[in-house]
């Protein structure tokens, strides 16, 4: 008997494919992309400043920020974990919240929170809002001590616990 060698899935690295090119051949060069990964079973690894590309054909993301991974997960499940609270101005200092902040922004008329929540709410008197993938990105982005934060409990595809 003879047993055939197992299928090894092709690994490509792409750093900023999309960046030197105008915005429509941008979108062709990731739908081409996108069309070989779905048809020979590619996996891809894609470096991108472009937050609204990666949200386009990305489904697992990682935050490197100083060399640190804040984040890593999938992008679905990252963005079911986190939420933007608005409430009264508070001061920073006596601020607290049953949740992990990742930024905090104040205006004389309201205070403004992107969390990681566990899905209960932090701050019940508060709004509480949807993120998109470029509040998440920037807030980690924009707090580089964000990576010795506990790690979330992030659900994977399936929606268990990973």
């Amino acid at each position: 008997m003879t047993s055939k060698p197992a299928k090894r899935r092709e690994l490509r690295d792409l750093d900023g494919p999309g960046s030197d090119l105008d915005p429509l051949a941008r979108r062709e060069f990731l739908q081409g992309l996108m069309e070989a990964v779905a048809e020979e079973g590619l996996s891809v690894i894609l470096s991108s400043h472009i937050v609204s590309e990666l949200e386009r054909v990305c489904d697992h993301l990682v935050i490197l920020n100083g060399g640190q991974v804040q984040v890593s997960g999938n992008i679905e499940a990252i963005l079911a974990a986190h939420r933007i609270l608005v409430g009264p101005p508070v001061d920073e200092t006596t601020l607290s919240v049953d949740t992990t902040v990742i930024s905090v922004s104040q205006s004389p008329r309201q205070t403004t929170l992107l969390v990681r929540s566990d899905g209960r709410p932090a701050r019940p008197d508060w709004e509480s809002h949807e993120v998109s993938l470029e509040d998440v990105v920037l807030a980690y982005l924009g707090r580089p001590s964000a990576a010795s934060l506990p790690p979330p409990e992030l659900a994977t595809a399936s929606g268990g616990p990973r």
